[in-house]
């Protein structure tokens, strides 16, 4: 395999030199947690993050150049999940970085919890983005929100968590299911509604619809 992995615009990630993959550097070089591609180039190993299975890749697939993470940061990630695209957070963050997992779910807090015990750098945190009273002790300020859930009251979860914990010049990323919140309306007419909502607060920077990588989904990136 002759393929040469170059640093993409978007800080901490990178991607071939035909353009067709991105990946991380692998903060645990030899593992791999969701049997993605691995490939070594210098002695350094980079894994695959696939764009159909994240938003976060999917927006930068599509086309965000400033998604905000950077190395040492401390992000607050709300929908967890068994933790794919936490796994590459991890990555880019790196050592110096913290990231708390936030999930309501036992089911896939257990695999989180798994995955944290190699990657000390996440944080597991048993808990509802709808009640931050409940992790307010636990967490820090953080540089960056990132939200991935599907509720009908999305928009609101998001706005109240960066206003808790959110520093001032952090960034905010919500990936936006618009089924979650009406599956009869047209996904385009949710994604500008909630777009209007978060700009009363928080600046937006970039917009993006994730089709055909996600269908019904968009993200929407704010600084603060």
């Amino acid at each position: 395999m002759s393929t040469k992995i170059k640093p993409h615009k978007v800080f901490e990630l990178f991607y071939d030199e035909k353009g067709r993959r991105l990946y991380t550097q692998n903060l645990l070089p030899g593992r791999t947690h969701f049997s993605e591609r691995t490939y070594r180039e210098k002695n350094i190993e980079y894994r695959e993050f696939d764009p159909t299975r994240s938003k976060l890749a999917a927006a930068v697939v599509k086309g965000a150049t400033n998604i905000g993470l950077r190395k040492g940061d401390a992000i607050l990630y709300l929908g967890a999940s068994h933790g794919y695209t936490i796994s590459f957070v991890s990555d880019m963050v790196g050592t110096e970085g913290m990231i708390f997992g936030i999930d309501p779910a036992p089911r896939v807090m257990r695999d989180l919890v798994f995955l944290s015990e190699q990657r000390k750098n996440i944080v597991p945190i048993l808990a509802d983005a709808n009640h931050p009273e409940e992790y307010e002790t636990r967490i820090c300020g953080v540089d960056i929100v990132y939200q991935d859930i599907a509720q009908k009251n999305q928009a609101e979860i998001f706005l109240e968590n960066c206003r808790l914990f959110l520093k001032k010049g952090g960034y905010g990323l919500l990936a936006v299911k618009a089924r979650s919140i009406d599956a009869k309306r047209k996904s385009k007419q949710i994604f500008e509604e909630i777009r209007r909502k978060v700009e009363k607060e928080l600046t937006v920077i970039d917009y993006r619809v994730l089709e055909p990588l996600e269908k019904d989904h968009c993200m929407i990136i704010v600084k603060k």
